[in-house]
């Protein structure tokens, strides 16, 4: 779990991190909110909670920030998820995450339907479709940033129906493992297999990269994505959620 969100955190780097005995306090502003929460993965008692949080409040209050802890079972100290919620923390966005072997992503059910382009890079195409459904109308700038900050080798994927970007995804190499981001499909190309020509040209890249294991993360409550990934091979690994200040 530790290995496989630390990665992560490296497909999706913050512009500002500090290290305090080993929990990362993330700090991106702009950017998609999770990008900017803790990761307490460094071995802390019960009687260190107490200042480590108020260490961590102070930091995120001097960058007029809110605090969220990523809570992730097998990588957190056990028993910190219960002492932020009694220091007043909601419990807020229950996440799967999901592995798979590489070499168990199926090919797209109608092979041919759509063209597949991959790019090593984020290309405007790209980034608009990822931006129409999770941009949410706001300054891309940031984004766009995360992504020039992502050091590990990488794979942009579009889904092209003729000469429209209709899916797209990304995939980040990391020491064995390939992580899944920024899946999105326009609205009209939904439900027809865009998703999963994107998914299948991802694992395919990822084996190239020898990376054989897969991992995401996906919201629990997303349905029509846990019923791709799961037609897709990944189980679940795990649930993690995140505790945020009141």
């Amino acid at each position: 779990m530790r290995g496989l969100q630390e990665r992560a955190a490296r497909a999706l780097p913050a512009e500002y991190v500090e290290e305090v005995a080993g929990w990362r306090l993330r700090h991106s502003p702009s950017c998609s909110w999770w990008v900017g929460t803790v990761l307490p993965h460094g071995v802390a008692g019960p009687d260190e909670w107490g200042r480590r949080i108020r260490g961590v409040e102070e930091f995120y209050a001097g960058r007029h920030a809110v605090a969220r802890f990523q809570i992730s079972p097998g990588a957190c100290p056990d028993g910190l998820d219960t002492a932020l919620a009694e220091r007043g923390y909601r419990r807020e966005s229950v996440m799967s995450l999901r592995v798979a072997p590489t070499a168990g992503v199926p090919a797209p059910a109608a092979p041919g339907a759509l063209r597949v382009r991959l790019a090593y890079r984020p290309t405007s195409a790209w980034f608009e479709v990822w931006h129409a459904v999770h941009g949410h109308g706001g300054d891309p700038r940031p984004e766009w940033d995360l992504l020039a900050r992502v050091a590990e080798p990488s794979a942009y994927a579009c889904a092209m129906a003729g000469d429209e970007v209709v899916a797209v995804g990304r995939a980040v190499a990391d020491t064995g493992w390939a992580g899944v981001f920024g899946m999105a499909t326009l609205p009209a190309a939904r439900g027809k297999g865009a998703a999963r020509t994107v998914l299948s040209a991802l694992a395919n890249w990822a084996g190239d990269q020898a990376a054989d294991r897969m991992y995401l993360q996906v919201a629990r409550g997303h349905v029509p994505a846990l019923r791709l990934y799961k037609q897709a091979g990944f189980r679940e690994l795990c649930s993690y959620h995140y505790r945020t200040a009141a």
